[in-house]
């Protein structure tokens, strides 16, 4: 089971195993004129050695045609399938093992270890690309890829495409007359995500109420806070999301099977989603994916 700092850390770094099978994107177009400064960083030519220590980052390079260029991934980071996988971690980066690699663009989602300092003064180009807290932070950081890496144009076809995608499934579902609640369980030990969180501002687009919002109402949790089961079952949840169903097992029978949560209305009436939690853990080009999961299930409940 995750601990709040675990949890936290694995959304920042991507979530777990998993993934669909998406088809890769088109190649690079290689057409960027150099030098090109981007989430300020310099390069002076195209990367042609990129490693990426973050999830989400390595799916960014694929969706937007610059997975050629990639040479080697973090052992995380398990979607596209044909992304270079390594030995590298990025929960644990070293920047020996990396420089090892001879990368022209390092790209990490969080400076664990002071790594970015280590290879910086290896003259190694890194672009940190955080956990976005938004959706607009997901198109920013793909559009910072595509400068850096040459496919400026891929990128803005992509973020093109997620926006008007999005916009289309959220404006599918039905407004209603009462906001739906409910719950985003990240690990079996009842630690959730605020509104605050990007995950919560996907939910918040379908005008849902977050059962977690009291637990953490001054953000001193970072938007991560543990709910006891007492305080879920009083807040009768219309809607249980599960995002540990890879990495803990969590289905809607075992969620059924934990005492007291007969009570909720949420299983009293099947409405337990079991998602995919890759998907639901990263900020990437598959955040679509997450959007129409939601839409799919709120259109489930009678209004």
């Amino acid at each position: 089971m995750l601990t709040a700092a675990v949890a936290a850390t694995a959304l920042l770094l991507g979530g777990c195993a998993g993934g669909t099978d998406e088809p890769a994107a088109t190649a690079p177009s290689g057409s960027a004129a150099y030098p090109v400064t981007a989430g300020g960083v310099t390069l002076e030519r195209r990367p042609e050695r990129i490693v990426s220590l973050a999830p989400t980052a390595t799916e960014m390079l694929f969706a937007i045609g610059a997975g050629p260029q990639v040479t080697a991934v973090d052992d995380q980071s398990t979607y596209p399938a044909d992304a270079p996988k390594s030995e590298l971690s990025g929960f644990k980066p070293n920047a020996e093992a990396i420089a090892a690699k001879n990368p022209d663009l390092v790209v990490l989602s969080d400076d664990l270890n002071k790594i970015v300092d280590q290879l910086t003064k290896l003259k190694i180009p890194v672009l940190l690309a955080p956990a976005a807290k938004t959706l607009d932070d997901t198109y920013r950081q793909i559009d910072e890829l595509g400068a850096l890496t040459g496919n400026g144009d891929e990128a803005a076809a992509l973020t093109e495409r997620m926006r008007t995608q999005i916009d289309k499934i959220v404006k599918s579902v039905p407004a209603r007359s009462a906001p739906l609640s409910y719950y985003y369980e990240l690990d079996p030990t009842l630690y959730s995500v605020t509104s605050s969180t990007f995950i919560g501002s996907i939910f918040s687009m379908f005008g849902l109420k977050n059962v977690a919002d009291p637990a953490d109402p001054d953000g001193a949790k970072s938007g991560y806070p543990q709910l006891s089961p007492e305080a879920l079952i009083k807040a009768n949840p219309d809607l249980i999301f599960l995002a540990d169903t890879n990495c803990c097992k969590q289905s809607p029978a075992t969620v059924k099977a934990r005492t007291g949560w007969s009570a909720i209305t949420a299983v009293q009436k099947d409405q337990i989603v079991a998602l995919d939690d890759d998907i639901a853990s990263r900020w990437g080009p598959r955040v679509v994916d997450l959007v129409q999961s939601v839409a799919d299930s709120v259109a489930k409940v009678p209004s």
